[in-house]
């Protein structure tokens, strides 16, 4: 089969379209002729050399993929050859063919193509561990994401919502009237300077029950004083630094705090395939019925990964990057 390639680690001018043996599905596993895959940040760590796959998973890039059901492997129940399938996987979704459990597998909705279920896994799955199965959203409290307007904020801000909670987010000015749209109450331009007193105006003062935050680095003190008493902090990600020079540890103690570091790909594989039960439950009527929708930014050819991959680079997207596989 054909696949997207690294000639050694570094920029997105190794990558290359070249030949790789076709994957074989394992007892519980299907093989899906790939149609469609997408672009996460662990994509680009990967093609560096700093965030190497898991033990056992494809050294091939991608963690998500959407197609048609190619070969079922033994005691597979689930699935049928022709059937339409989208999920996550540990790594090898820039192929022609991947490999995924029967359980990791999820329906493409009627009305959706290829493209739209190729951007929903990463960013909806992460999203939904950080909101409901880390920071237990309830209906009425006050979210507040960071980047909303990357792959994971146009997903959280979309569950948030469903979820009932009031939704705040920094973005850049540009990307604010889509994060409105998608159901965010507020909007603020993290340009401008620190969130922090916006943030606390347009909250009376009181600040906010959960952030999620992919940012870290000078965003840490100013998360701290924005939650409210017992409140919630899911990092997934340091992109502003990981590194604090001073941190005053009293108002975590004080307000009660909780502070979680979280990433998905790491996981075991029960976990995975429970958070995606669990997902499909919450979220695959909501989008059947158009509540909840990916949100596209570029379609790409495959061919053109290493445009795709320096699009990325250069924060130009709004929601996901789609290559589209041929």
């Amino acid at each position: 089969m054909q696949a997207i390639l690294l000639k050694e680690p570094g920029s997105a001018d190794q990558l290359y379209l070249g030949e790789w043996p076709t994957p074989e599905p394992a007892s519980h596993e299907i093989l899906v002729r790939v149609q469609a895959t997408a672009l996460n940040r662990a994509d680009l760590l990967q093609r560096e050399g700093k965030y190497p796959p898991p033990e056992g998973a494809s050294p091939i890039l991608g963690l998500e993929v959407s197609g048609v059901v190619e070969e079922v492997g033994e005691g597979v129940t689930c699935w049928q050859v022709g059937d339409r399938v989208f999920g996550l996987l540990p790594g090898g979704g820039y192929a022609q063919y991947a490999v995924m459990h029967e359980d990791m597998a999820m329906p493409i909705p009627g009305t959706w193509n290829f493209v739209d279920a190729a951007a929903v896994p990463e960013v909806f799955l992460t999203a939904f561990q950080a909101l409901n199965w880390i920071a237990y959203v309830q209906p009425g409290e006050r979210v507040l994401l960071h980047a909303g307007a990357s792959g994971v904020g146009t997903a959280a801000i979309q569950l948030a919502h469903a979820m009932g909670a009031e939704v705040l987010v920094t973005s850049s000015a540009s990307k604010h009237d889509l994060c409105r749209q998608l159901g965010a109450t507020h909007t603020i331009d993290y340009r401008k300077g620190p969130f922090l007193e916006e943030l606390l105006s347009v909250t009376d003062g009181q600040g906010v029950d959960v952030i999620v935050d992919p940012v870290g680095g000078d965003y840490f003190n100013q998360n701290i004083k924005a939650l409210k008493m017992d409140g919630r902090l899911v990092m997934l990600a340091v992109m502003g630094g990981a590194k604090v020079p001073e941190v005053n540890l009293g108002p975590i103690l004080f307000k009660r705090l909780q502070i979680t570091g979280s990433t998905l790909r790491s996981r075991s594989r029960e976990y995975q395939i429970q958070l995606t039960q669990d997902f499909m439950d919450f979220a695959y009527d909501r989008f059947q019925s158009g509540m909840l929708k990916p949100v596209i930014d570029t379609v790409f050819d495959w061919q053109d990964v290493a445009e795709a991959h320096r699009y990325m680079e250069a924060n130009q997207n709004t929601g996901k990057i789609v290559l589209r596989v041929g």
